[in-house]
């Protein structure tokens, strides 16, 4: 019987022993990737799940909240998240590392912003932003009957987290936190007061088409630190903390730690998957504003892209 090498690969910090040909698939069992309640999840895990059905790997779509995807990995209900947003997850994911249920695979070429936008017109309206400390001057362009003699600010879904409460009442802003159902509908609010020229405050996130279907700015507000999060006294605010802005950072790409042993070529393969922002906004509006189904997009994309992604699967000979 011919006898391969051994070759180790480091992913994320841990070490993988595999053959130079390894059997690919290594079992049969199938890979479940974790989608969220946001369409680039879908996107994303549509196009790694492709390149290793395409390899012989099968593999699953689990739909959670993007909190609930830690504790799943750790009981082996989902094997692979493409879209680790540090900037909203960034705190659990760090927990399921230290406690070793959970692998970062590394970035995934994305780095994301999350915090509060207006659109460019309302500048006219509001000429101190983008300096956070113009909300308040601001404040009765953005009331509405909702919120009385409160500006109104249009959060993401409830279970995205992000802390706005928390920040509005420590940077004491006369703002009230407004959550939609569904990013679908935080998006439709957008269109619709963008069509009518209409004041609206909302938080926008980067990676995605709007930033760039819209013109618009983030707000200005004090730069994030760890301690703004973890210590009062920090801040403008020496009683309370989230005195600050939201973390920026990258989407990382991460597995339960038991895939690792599981499927060591996929888990390199996936390593190696990158996009770019704009390339992941472009894809992200093929579906929210052109119609085209996930499927569609995602099959356009590894239709134009074989050569990219072939070179992104490990252990072919």
């Amino acid at each position: 019987m011919k006898k391969f090498g051994i070759l180790t690969i480091m992913i994320g910090g841990a070490v993988l022993a595999t053959t130079a040909a390894a059997q690919v698939p290594e079992t049969r069992k199938p890979i479940k990737f974790a989608t969220g309640d946001w369409t680039g999840s879908y996107i994303t895990a549509g196009i790694m799940r492709g390149i290793l059905e395409d390899m012989g790997y099968r593999t699953e779509e689990v739909v959670a909240d993007q909190f609930a995807w830690y504790p799943a990995m750790a009981n082996r209900d989902i094997d692979v998240a493409m879209e680790a947003w540090t900037t909203t997850q960034g705190e659990v994911l760090a927990a399921a590392v230290e406690d070793g249920t959970v692998v970062e695979l590394g970035e995934s070429g994305l780095q994301a912003i999350e915090t509060w936008w207006y659109p460019s017109y309302v500048k006219e309206l509001c000429p101190g932003l983008p300096d956070y400390q113009a909300l308040n001057d601001c404040a009765d362009v953005f009331q509405t009957p909702e919120t009385g003699d409160r500006g109104r600010y249009l959060s993401g879904p409830v279970t995205w987290g992000g802390f706005d409460e928390e920040r509005v009442e420590a940077l004491g802003l006369n703002y009230q936190v407004v959550y939609p159902g569904t990013d679908a509908a935080m998006f439709a609010e957008l269109e619709s007061a963008y069509s009518r020229q209409a004041p609206i405050l909302m938080w926008i996130y980067s990676p995605h088409w709007a930033p760039s279907q819209y013109e618009g700015e983030f707000v200005d507000f004090p730069t994030y630190t760890a301690d703004c999060y973890n210590d009062p006294s920090w801040g403008v605010n020496p009683d309370l903390a989230y005195d600050c802005a939201k973390p920026r950072g990258p989407i990382m790409t991460v597995a339960a730690t038991g895939a690792m042993d599981d499927w060591p070529c996929a888990m390199q393969t996936i390593q190696s998957f990158s996009l770019t922002n704009q390339e992941y906004g472009d894809l992200w509006g093929s579906v929210d504003l052109e119609g085209m189904s996930v499927d569609e997009v995602v099959a356009g994309w590894l239709a134009s892209n074989e050569d990219r992604w072939k070179s992104w699967q490990a252990c072919q000979g």
